[in-house]
């Protein structure tokens, strides 16, 4: 799997530039994303993207579309397999609501129902699974929705750069005490609860995720200010679960200072805790720079453990048995 965590950059650079047909759809009121999993985190990506904006978004992790859904709704599918039943059933629901659509997968039970259904589909190169695909997906669906997705092309040549310097660090290529992702994973050697601010959540769900997946631990996510309302009491008790302080280098002033109230109450506390910071610029190039690191984390945290990240023998039970 590392090798192609290597090619992440340049996987990244060929998706953007590759020469897909692109789609403007008119009028849209709203869109809903709708995928499961490594494409699922994806569309966590495109949420962030559009929080600022006027666009109404939504994200389907499952099988129902939300009941605003009309002919003024695009829904955007993505199976990287082609072949999640859940976002099938949301296709073919999407359908039946006369949204307008659009589907992405590498191939796969999707790619058929919509050549089918006459319904417009691109087809995108999977690297080895679905999480390992992240920037193939993610570049390439930037480039083909380049006219409704409003982010300018400098934000994107840039987290593309910054792609290819932060590869540097953390690839396989640099064994080193200098590599960010080889030393996380070092300090990792507990249950993660991952604290994140407004704007950066898609980061940390992918992080849990790609934990959970590659190293075959558990992990939690909490939101910063909503932790201080309920999670902060739970570290009366006595655990040895690791606080991960995932900071923008740009938060909002007030949740600066419940950075600092938190961090010394770990400190009155003695509990070891990790800051990471998210890189300058975009928050497309955030959010892209700090799932790289943390992916690469889950990586070496499996190989320190002696665990094969790639196979998900537990994911492939539950697909045998759901229909």
């Amino acid at each position: 799997m590392h090798k192609v965590y290597d090619m992440w950059p340049d996987i990244a650079r060929r998706s953007y530039n590759s020469n897909f047909k692109l789609v403007d759809f008119k009028n849209i009121s709203q869109i809903v994303f709708s995928g499961m999993g490594g494409s699922g985190s994806l569309h966590d990506v495109f949420s962030a993207i559009l929080s600022k904006t006027n666009i109404h978004v939504n994200v389907v992790k499952g099988y129902h579309l939300p009941n605003t859904v009309d002919s003024n709704t695009l829904v955007v599918t993505t199976s990287v397999s082609g072949d999640t039943v859940e976002t099938l059933t949301v296709l073919d629901s999407a359908k039946s609501h006369n949204c307008k659509i659009i589907a992405f997968s590498s191939g796969g039970r999707m790619e058929e129902y919509c050549l089918k259904n006459n319904i417009e589909h691109r087809k995108i190169p999977m690297y080895l699974s679905p999480r390992s695909s992240f920037v193939s997906f993610l570049f390439s669906m930037l480039n083909i929705l380049g006219e409704i997705i409003p982010i300018k092309e400098q934000d994107i040549c840039v987290s593309l750069k910054n792609l290819e310097r932060l590869g540097k660090e953390i690839s396989s290529f640099n064994l080193t005490n200098d590599n960010p992702s080889l030393n996380l994973a070092k300090w990792l050697t507990s249950i993660p609860v991952i604290y994140y601010p407004w704007g950066l959540q898609a980061a940390a769900i992918r992080f849990k995720n790609s934990l959970q997946e590659n190293a075959k631990m558990h992990a939690m996510t909490e939101d910063i200010i909503e932790s201080c309302h309920n999670g902060i009491v739970a570290w009366e008790g006595k655990s040895d679960i690791k606080p991960i302080l995932i900071k923008g280098n740009d938060d909002y002033i007030k949740t600066k200072e419940r950075w600092s109230i938190v961090m010394g109450y770990f400190e009155e506390k003695k509990i070891e805790y990790r800051e990471i910071f998210s890189a300058k610029g975009s928050i497309l190039t955030k959010l892209v720079n700090l799932i790289y690191l943390f992916d690469y984390t889950t990586i070496y945290r499996a190989v320190i453990l002696g665990i094969d990240p790639t196979p998900v023998t537990s994911i492939d039970f539950i697909k045998k048995y759901s229909k």
